[in-house]
């Protein structure tokens, strides 16, 4: 071959090489753009007046951190349909959806449609009624109303008391897709429905080697949601609960008087002690009568597996663990030296 050709042939190699790296660099770049902008994060409502285009819409999702690419959008928009119509309305779209997934909703015209809902370990039945209202399913009157007065069909649920906290510890922690046009019964009923997939026949068969009961367990779970910061503390904070119902000791746990408050405080005082109620664990001996939140499925497991210990007694360390105990005498050592 000549030396012409030679080098003709190189720049063609080179210009074939370009080619194909700028291909699987388009094609990389283009699966990225394709996909959800987050695993996670929260849903954000967005308003689609009349005349809205495609471009706008693409720019303001992309804005919003709900898609990572205008452009790959809007190619998207054209080719699932010639005459791409934006329905007017408002609608909610996740950071988890693709945006193919936001497109169809569009298409449809289904405003408002899955809402995902993260309901974090530990939360009481009025903060969960307020998340979901304010998520833009329901009322906080609708959801009370379902709360305090529907039937579900569940054994655990037998015997519960009255009132607003009639399913509290039930409403199982976790991440729901739920249709703005849920009832509120069925969006109650999810949650219950989630926890009792808790209660497998080796939690039962562990309960009752325990000699507990699904209400005794899931308020034991609840004191150990609302006690424990780091999970290596959860087992620990059971074993001392544990310990102290083997003994007749007073659980003396501070969650159960912030949850009879009912409004948090910053810092409890000695009169707040001496409240008189059956969630008051300074005054009463054994469990509280129910749960006093609703816990995860860590909390269920520690209340489930305790750590044996013979630790009677624990405070609060600044980094969110805890200082364990045996003795009194150990524990007024933990507390001057951390608190």
């Amino acid at each position: 071959m000549s030396p012409r050709k030679k080098r003709r042939w190189k720049k063609f190699t080179g210009f074939f090489l370009v080619l194909i790296i700028g291909g699987l660099g388009y094609l990389a770049w283009w699966n990225w753009a394709t996909q959800p902008y987050s695993t996670s994060g929260n849903s954000e409502k967005i308003t689609i007046a009349s005349g809205t285009t495609a471009s706008q819409l693409a720019e303001e999702l992309q804005q919003r951190h709900l898609i990572r690419s205008a452009f790959a959008f809007k190619y998207l928009a054209r080719t699932q349909q010639t005459n791409f119509k934006i329905y007017v309305g408002d609608y909610v779209f996740s950071p988890a959806m693709s945006p193919d997934e936001i497109i169809k909703i569009l298409l449809k015209g289904s405003a408002l449609a899955d809402i995902r809902v993260t309901i974090p370990e530990g939360y009481s039945t009025e903060q969960i009624i307020g998340l979901l209202v304010q998520k833009g399913i329901g009322s906080k009157e609708e959801f009370t109303k379902v709360v305090m007065e529907d039937s579900f069909s569940y054994p655990f649920l037998q015997g519960a008391p009255k009132g607003i906290h009639r399913l509290e510890g039930y409403l199982f922690p976790n991440t729901y897709a739920i249709d703005d046009k849920t009832s509120p019964h069925a969006v109650i009923d999810m949650l219950l429905q989630q926890f009792s997939k808790e209660v497998t026949p080796e939690v039962q068969k562990q309960l009752d080697t325990m000699k507990l009961s699904v209400p005794q367990w899931v308020t034991l779970g609840s004191l150990v949601e609302k006690e424990a910061v780091k999970e290596s503390d959860r087992p620990l904070i059971a074993s001392v609960i544990m310990n102290r119902l083997k003994i007749n000791q007073p659980l003396q746990i501070d969650a159960t008087i912030q949850f009879l408050l009912g409004n948090p405080k910053p810092k409890l005082y000695n009169k707040d002690l001496q409240i008189l109620s059956p969630y008051n664990t300074y005054l009463n001996l054994g469990l509280p009568p129910g749960p006093i939140a609703n816990p995860g499925h860590a909390s269920l497991q520690a209340a489930l597996y305790p750590a044996q210990t013979d630790f009677l007694y624990y405070v609060a360390k600044k980094d969110g663990y805890h200082a364990f105990a045996k003795t009194y005498a150990e524990h007024l050592k933990n507390v001057k030296l951390y608190q």
